[in-house]
């Protein structure tokens, strides 16, 4: 079975009525936890981005005080994951200055845990990937707001 394109699904779904809608929705939360959590940032959340990045924040600093640094195999899939669930929650949000403000804290986090950027080559790549990715975007931004997060990237650097 072939996909329809998304112009095609947005077609078909504006001439849905109200309940039909309601139901595809519930529908489509209950096969997949991404799609859920979506949704329930779509409704609940999207009204009020600061605290929906203080709230991801939060599960950062939770995640990073259980990266086990014992072992630096172990620290790397911790901080590997860690990141995966930042770029979820900064796929929610589709906002540049979000995504910034996240990857920045992820880094600032990174560098405070205790694990040496220098001696492990691997988790130095990781830090340096993130430090081009948020390059990139604050290119795109306004030049104020650029200002604003250049000063927290000399912290990182």
């Amino acid at each position: 079975m072939k996909a329809a394109s998304l112009h095609e699904l947005k077609q078909e779904l504006t001439n849905l009525p109200a309940s039909e809608l309601i139901n595809i929705c519930v529908r489509l939360a209950r096969f997949k936890k991404e799609n859920k959590e979506l949704l329930t940032y779509l409704l609940f959340e999207a009204f009020d981005e600061t605290a929906y990045i203080g709230l991801v924040k939060a599960e950062i600093e939770e995640s990073f005080e259980l990266v086990n640094t014992s072992n630096i195999y172990f620290a790397k899939k911790s901080l590997r994951k860690i990141l995966r669930t930042v770029s979820k929650y900064i796929r929610y949000t589709g906002s540049h200055q979000a995504e910034v403000e996240l990857l920045i804290y992820y880094c600032r986090k990174l560098k405070d845990s205790g694990i040496s950027l220098t001696r492990y080559p691997v988790i130095n790549n990781i830090y340096q990937a993130q430090l081009k990715k948020i390059n990139k975007v604050l290119e795109t931004m306004h030049e104020d707001l650029q200002y604003e997060y250049r000063r927290d990237l000399d912290y990182l650097d």
